[in-house]
């Protein structure tokens, strides 16, 4: 472990543990060790949230005096012990899965992490989705390891000038600021490793902890590369496509590397977006060298334990690069795969539709290399089925290899402190390290006075928030006097006034001006003298989005009426920082988006354990979460001409509803009505909407089924591997050589009874699946019905008769016989494709 400069040898044993503690990504967010950060400097503490920073900046005077505070020995020693004693604490996946598992590790590959403002290589909410799954994996003990990228300057800074145009800054990260240790080799050398690309790139290693999880980081701002190849990783998200390809080489292929130089073999990758999608072929690659395999062979056995999420909602989001560019940088690549160029674009291409596809899909090479795909919604899911379905034609839309996990988030990360007391009084410390058992039962116990009382709180620390970045402001202004400033701060906000929170990334699709349609109906609302409200709104543009840069300065422009300066604010530079206390403070938050392109959206989620409530639309996880008890929402249209519909319908909630609940008062001071939608959201939506949950679900759905796969055919020197892809190969020679006599569909009384005659050529009866299908009914699922095979065809070579009988509850034309690939072993149709359908006699 790194210890800092000014950490003397005779403070170790006093401050026994303090670096450790500053040095786990856990520790920017514990409630408890806040005290302690804060005792070495405050100001420093608030601004950055960085304990290693804070340490590393405290003057060996000011630690020796804390060296001789018992109070804070003791709560440091307090701390430590409790910190090293949960390291080895046994939890979810050792008390309900270790002893059945069948998998040793998880490698969780990402583009970003938002763990904390303290390691700022995040953007937004797929960093933050991230960032909370390594640190839900910690709490539930599951045996993860990330790899990402480091980024010297990490993603944009955000200022806004006096016009309301947004000014993108790239302040440099110094790496021994960073929560982040170099990795060594055996031999006490920082690990290095050098990737093959045209100019032998090398890379450095980075470790950063969260608890018991590991984070691996690339670098390759190292001396020894070229100007031009040490700022691959300055930016994230910055440049164009090339540099954007040079990163995703860096992660896919040289995160695989690096796990291997550190003796890492994992079961499964998971690959958080297309970004990592490199990963399936350095894997394969890896594989062949293993074990003296062709890399046909290698992938078939590999896909098995890799497992595709995607985030993107529309088919014109995924990274996608030029055939020229693919091989300038992967030319020399495909050589070491002993695979022509040609096939090694073709993986990141519709194999079915070439002509018009000319680029190289990372989604595609990804969903060609995994043996399971995911969106993260219920309403993502089906989005992208409609999305992959061109690379699986004739196969119906709900059979599209494509399922769902909706994303929850490491409550503890975004819990108050207050409402960390809450929660833990009622359901003690350990309620996110396990499955959460009863929680909506014990939240009953909660008195409506506690709820409000929790809710004044919070708002209160908002803001004092809100004045505190007003205040820094007006101090840059110089022009105004000391005591207008002052006064012009305290009359910002009150504690006891309704708050609105939107905050996201700027872009039309998310409709963030929404809430902005008509200016001076929302400018009533906020002034409202009998029920004012105040608003607060936050958020970035990329710096290339020029409409969505102007939809902040159409927001910006909005808060200089005189009107409203005192009710509404815009924070500049959204972060985590500013995330926390929006989401801890906020009444109330809105959501836009057109749907359905709002993939999951995780800020609402973070309200939910501190009492706020969501007004949102019918999209990504609200759609699955809203109901008339928990909260608002809107019609769910998916036309772009329903916006001005919508917006009446976002006022109409606010004027005749919303507002009106909130200050519905009893004689007691307390809006009755308001907290039951309070403790109704926090009871029942706080538990399923957290990262324990979600973690628990790749878990179990996906991560031990994967894990046995793999493990299967690597087994006995890939013996089911090497059958698979013999069989696959064969599958596909012979395909086309079926072929179906006398289909016959008739009634029988009560029932059907359909039967066909189908010569299989080359191919045996056990290499198929025959089957009827009707598409849905009434809601209903669609059906599947084996057809048996009655006899063998006299004289026929693999012929047989096939019939099924079923009753006559539907009409007999809504089913329809198909011929499919079977193998027990194999995953169709994400493996296979293949399908051939029974044209009836009508």
């Amino acid at each position: 472990m790194t210890t800092p400069r000014n950490f003397p040898d005779q403070l170790a044993e006093k401050l026994d543990g303090l670096p450790e503690l500053a040095l786990d990504c856990n520790f920017s967010w514990s409630h408890r060790a806040d005290a302690i950060w804060q005792e070495l400097d405050a100001d420093l503490w608030q601004q950055t949230r960085n304990p290693w920073l804070v340490l590393q900046t405290t003057s060996s005077k000011r630690l020796e005096e804390l060296a001789d505070n018992e109070t804070f020995c003791k709560n440091l020693k307090s701390i430590v012990s409790d910190y090293r004693q949960s390291l080895s604490e046994e939890r979810w996946f050792q008390h309900e899965l270790q002893a059945t598992a069948k998998f040793k590790q998880v490698a969780y590959f990402s583009m970003e992490f938002g763990l904390s403002e303290a390691l700022p290589i995040y953007s937004g909410g797929l960093g933050l989705l991230a960032g909370d799954h390594l640190k839900a994996s910690n709490d539930l003990r599951l045996p993860l390891i990330g790899v990402g990228l480091l980024y010297q300057n990490g993603y944009f800074r955000q200022a806004i000038d006096q016009d309301g145009n947004q000014i993108a800054l790239y302040p440099s990260s110094d790496t021994g600021d960073l929560p982040v240790c170099p990795v060594r080799n055996e031999e006490g050398e920082w690990l290095r490793i050098q990737l093959y690309t045209p100019s032998r790139l090398w890379v450095r290693v980075w470790q950063a902890q969260i608890g018991s999880i590991k984070l691996y980081l690339l670098d390759t701002n190292d001396p020894i590369n070229h100007p031009v190849e040490r700022c691959i990783t300055t930016e994230l998200y910055g440049g164009g496509p090339e540099h954007r390809l040079t990163q995703e080489i860096l992660l896919g292929i040289g995160g695989w590397r690096v796990l291997r130089a550190l003796g890492i073999k994992p079961d499964v990758c998971h690959l958080n977006e297309g970004h990592a999608a490199l990963l399936v072929l350095e894997r394969a690659r890896d594989f062949m060298e293993e074990f003296h395999l062709d890399f046909e062979t290698a992938l078939a056995v590999t896909r098995a334990g890799n497992l595709f999420t995607t985030h993107t909602p529309v088919e014109a989001g995924f990274d996608r690069f030029s055939p020229e560019l693919i091989t300038r940088y992967l030319g020399h690549y495909a050589q070491s795969l002993n695979i022509s160029l040609e096939t090694l674009i073709n993986l990141g291409r519709n194999p079915y539709d070439t002509a018009n596809e000319p680029s190289f899909n990372m989604a595609y090479l990804a969903i060609h290399g995994s043996a399971a795909i995911n969106g993260v919604s219920r309403l993502h899911g089906e989005v992208s089925r409609r999305i992959f379905s061109p690379l699986f034609p004739g196969w119906p839309l709900q059979e599209v290899p494509v399922g769902h996990i909706t994303n929850g988030v490491h409550v503890p990360t975004w819990d108050s402190m207050y409402a960390d007391e809450l929660w833990t009084n009622l359901c003690g410390k350990s309620r996110w390290y396990c499955e959460h058992e009863n929680l909506a039962e014990k939240f009953d116990r909660v008195s409506d006075e506690q709820i409000w009382t929790l809710r004044a709180k919070n708002r209160k620390r908002l803001v004092d928030y809100v004045r505190s970045e007003y205040a820094r402001e007006l101090n840059t202004q110089s022009m105004i006097p000391e005591a207008e400033r002052q006064d012009r701060v305290l009359r910002l906000f009150d504690p006891n006034v309704m708050t609105i929170g939107f905050a996201r990334r700027f872009a039309t699709y998310k409709r963030p001006n929404l809430l902005l349609t008509d200016p001076d109906r929302l400018a009533a609302i906020l002034t409202n003298p009998a029920r004012p409200v105040q608003l607060v709104i936050s958020g970035k543009a990329h710096p290339a989005d020029q409409p969505g840069q102007a939809l902040i300065k159409a927001w910006y422009q909005f808060m200089l009426r005189p009107e409203i300066r005192e009710r509404a604010i815009y924070l500049s530079d959204y972060d985590m920082i500013t995330a926390e206390y929006l989401v801890q403070g906020v009444d109330l938050w809105i959501n836009t988006p057109r749907r359905p392109w709002e993939a999951c959206g995780t800020s609402g989620m973070k309200t939910l354990v501190n009492g706020g409530l969501n007004l949102s639309e019918l999209d990504g996880w609200w759609a699955e979460a809203y109901t008339p008890e928990v909260g608002w929402a809107l019609n769910g249209l998916e036309d772009e001409l329903a916006d001005p519909s919508q917006a009446e319908i976002l006022y109409q909630h606010l004027e005749n509803t919303i507002i009106p609940h909130f200050y519905d008062h009893d004689p007691a001071g307390i809006p009755r009505c308001w907290v039951n939608f309070i403790r109704a959201s926090m009871s029942t939506l706080t538990p399923y909407f957290s990262a324990n949950r979600m973690v628990r679900e790749y878990t179990e759905h996906y991560y031990l089924p994967l894990a046995a796969n793999y493990n299967k055919r690597i087994a006995d020197n890939v013996k089911l591997g090497k059958a698979i892809q013999l069989w696959q190969k064969r599958i596909k020679e012979l395909w086309a050589k079926i072929h179906v006599e006398n289909p016959v569909a008739e009634q029988i009384e009560n029932t059907y009874r359909f039967s066909l005659m189908l010569y299989l050529g080359d191919l045996e009866a056990k290499d198929v699946c025959v089957e009827l299908f009707s598409e849905p009914a009434e809601q209903k699922s669609f059906e599947l019905i084996p057809m048996q095979m009655e006899r063998a065809i006299p004289g026929a070579v693999n012929g047989y008769l096939y019939s099924a009988v079923i009753a006559a509850n539907r009409p007999i034309s809504d089913y329809t016989p198909r011929i499919r690939p079977n193998h027990p072993d194999c995953n169709i149709p994400l493996e296979t494709g293949l399908i051939q359908w029974v044209k009836m006699p009508r």
